[in-house]
């Protein structure tokens, strides 16, 4: 064990330089003075902060990304407490095949997905994108829901919930007094993950999205293509700014090992 130790400290550090380095890299961008990215930058400003919060495109889709995370987390939630409670607390004939396949959505390629949306939704029921976009989102957040409130919930003495309910509380109320505040630290853990990751999906987005409603990420990566000015860096610093605030907000509140600490379990 000695001599792995120094190894594994080594490929830690190794691992921490390969993600945070080219992080640095963009944050360091977004402040030059220059007109193109550019590493050394050239000078030091907050032009391109400005530019970003006054370009029209990155603002419009950022409130759309808003609100299509938003509500395709809270409807992947509303859905899937109840199968995770049926799952591990309900008499449910093959539980394992049933989790397996509310699951599979993270094995299937997210283009997949999006072709059979747009083939079935689109152009088979007439639907438009951005209720074909919700519903893919939430069809990709619906696991972290299942996965990440279950695990939460695996950590609950039954113990519990059979007390109130020896105490007289029904089944809804057992649920909303008991069941609930004990699962609250699963469920915010799972609305973090799905938020993050439906704010920052490109296959699906980029496959679904219209003229009149597309998401930050497809737009950055547009204008990636097309332009070659640090605005992209100070947009990905902003971003960057926002989930780091969140994250803060979130250790100050409940602890990241209270939110997280049940999701290997």
């Amino acid at each position: 064990m000695n001599t792995r130790r120094p190894v594994a400290a080594a490929l830690a550090v190794l691992g921490y330089i390969v993600m945070i380095v080219p992080i640095l890299f963009v944050v360091v961008t977004a402040f030059s003075s220059g007109s193109t990215l550019r590493f050394p930058p050239e000078g030091w400003s907050l032009r391109w902060f400005e530019e970003a919060v006054t370009y029209a495109p990155f603002m419009t889709s950022l409130v759309s990304s808003l609100q299509l995370a938003l509500l395709a987390t809270l409807i992947a939630l509303a859905l899937g407490v109840p199968v995770t409670l049926a799952i591990h607390r309900g008499r449910l004939p093959g539980k394992g095949l049933v989790e397996g396949l509310f699951l599979s959505p993270l094995i299937v390629p997210e283009l997949v997905v999006g072709l059979a949306l747009y083939q079935q939704l689109m152009i088979g029921l007439g639907l438009g994108n951005f209720e074909t976009l919700l519903f893919g989102h939430t069809v990709l957040m619906f696991p972290y829901a299942v996965r990440v409130t279950g695990a939460s919930l695996a950590l609950i003495d039954p113990a519990a919930e059979e007390a109130a309910r020896g105490l007289g509380a029904g089944p809804v109320r057992t649920f909303f007094t008991v069941t609930l505040p004990l699962l609250r630290p699963g469920i915010i853990s799972a609305a973090l993950l799905s938020f993050i990751a439906s704010f920052n999906n490109v296959p699906l987005s980029l496959l679904l999205q219209s003229r009149d409603f597309r998401t930050l990420p497809v737009v950055m990566l547009d204008y990636v293509q097309q332009n070659y000015t640090p605005i992209i860096a100070a947009i990905s610093v902003l971003i960057l700014a926002g989930t780091v605030l969140i994250a803060i907000i979130t250790e100050r509140t409940l602890g990241f090992a209270k939110v997280f600490g049940g999701i290997n379990g």
